[in-house]
C-alpha cells in the first residue's frame, strides 16, 4: 500500500536533518558536480572512473554550456547534465538517470554524437577531432551479467582490435555495487558506495577519510541543504521521483489487469520520443492489435502527462 504523501515528505525531511542525502538527486548532483569552485571533486571522480593515471591524469577541466545548439531549427535540442571539456580537448558528458526509459544505451550515443561533432568545424579536418566520453550513473540495472562499472567502444569483433579511442560509453550500475571494507575497494567503487547510499554513518565516514574528494562532496551537500530555495528543490525534485514511480506502479498493475502489456508502452513512448512521431504512428510501426489500441493509447498518454508534470522526463 502507498503512503501518504505528507509521510513521504517527512521521511525525506528525517533524512535531511539526519545528513543522508540522495547524491542522484539532479539539482544537488549539479550543484557538487557542477562547479568551478568544486571542480577538483569532479575531476577526481573522472579519474576513477576513467581509471586514468600518472601521465594520463586528468589536471584541469572547463565547464561548458550545458545545452547543445542543434544543426537544424527542427533538431531535438541536447540539455547534458555535466558537459566538460579537459585541458587535451577531450569532451567528457556525465548524466545521472533515475527512471529507466528503456533507451539510454541510444541516449547516449546521440549524446556522444553530438559532442564529437561539435569537434568539426566548417572545413575542418578530421584528423583534429578530439575524443569524446559519455558517463552514465543509473539507478537501475540495464546490463544483465556485465560488472558494475562498464565502458563500451567500438572494436573488431572478430579480432578484439580497438578502432581509436576517440569513443568511450561508461555506464555505472548503482545498484550493483556490493558493500565491502573500504580499505578493500578500488577508486571507482569508493565512488559507487558513495553514489549507492548503502553505507551507514561509521563507514560514510571512513569513506571519506579514504576519498578528499568524497569529504568535500559531503561538505557541499550541508552547504546546499542550508540554502532554503536548493531544499525545496531537492525536496520537491525526490517528491516528483517518488510520484512518478507511484504512478509507475499503478500504471503496470492496471496493465496487467487489462491485458496490456507494459514493455509495448515502453516502445510506444521511446519510438514516439527518438523518431517524432505521434502515439497512432507509434502503434502501427509496432503493429498493436486494433482491438487494444485505446487502452495502450490512454496509458502511454498517462503516463507522458505524468512525466512532464513530474519533470521527470529527463531523468
Amino acid at each position: 500500500m502507498t503512503k501518504p504523501k505528507s509521510l513521504i515528505q517527512q521521511a525525506i525531511e528525517n533524512d535531511i536533518a539526519n545528513k543522508k542525502y540522495n547524491p542522484m538527486n539532479d539539482v544537488l548532483f549539479k550543484f557538487i558536480f557542477g562547479k568551478d569552485e568544486r571542480k577538483q571533486v569532479t575531476i577526481d571522480f573522472l579519474n576513477a572512473v576513467l581509471d586514468r593515471h600518472g601521465a594520463a591524469t586528468i589536471k584541469d577541466i572547463q565547464f561548458q554550456n550545458s545545452e547543445i545548439v542543434p544543426f537544424y531549427d527542427d533538431d531535438k535540442l541536447t540539455r547534458l547534465d555535466i558537459f566538460c571539456v579537459t585541458e587535451d580537448g577531450t569532451q567528457i558528458d556525465v548524466e545521472v538517470q533515475i527512471v529507466d526509459k528503456k533507451n539510454m544505451e541510444r541516449r547516449t550515443l546521440y549524446y556522444w554524437s553530438q559532442m564529437y561533432l561539435m569537434n568539426l568545424s566548417k572545413g575542418g579536418k578530421y584528423q583534429n577531432l578530439k575524443p569524446s566520453i559519455t558517463i552514465n550513473i543509473l539507478r537501475y540495472n540495464i546490463f544483465p551479467g556485465e560488472p558494475a562499472h562498464s565502458m563500451y567502444s567500438i572494436y573488431n569483433m572478430e579480432t578484439k582490435r580497438r578502432l581509436n579511442e576517440d569513443m568511450e560509453l561508461h555506464f555505472l550500475e548503482v545498484p550493483k555495487f556490493q558493500k565491502k571494507p573500504v580499505s578493500e575497494m578500488t577508486s571507482v567503487e569508493r565512488w559507487l558506495a558513495y553514489f549507492s547510499n548503502k553505507l551507514n554513518p561509521k563507514e560514510m565516514e571512513e569513506l571519506a577519510m579514504n576519498e578528499a574528494a568524497i569529504q568535500t562532496a559531503l561538505d557541499a551537500s550541508a552547504i546546499f541543504m542550508q540554502d532554503k530555495k536548493e531544499r525545496l528543490n531537492y525536496l520537491n525534485r525526490e517528491m516528483a521521483i517518488f510520484d512518478y514511480e507511484s504512478d509507475k506502479d499503478a500504471w503496470f498493475s492496471e496493465g496487467r489487469a487489462e491485458g496490456v502489456d507494459t514493455n509495448s508502452v515502453e516502445l510506444i513512448k521511446n519510438l514516439m520520443s527518438s523518431s517524432n512521431l505521434n502515439v497512432d504512428a507509434a502503434m502501427d510501426a509496432l503493429k498493436i492489435p486494433e482491438d487494444k489500441r485505446a487502452k495502450y493509447q490512454v496509458m502511454v498518454l498517462q503516463q507522458i502527462k505524468s512525466e512532464r508534470n513530474g519533470e521527470i522526463g529527463h531523468l
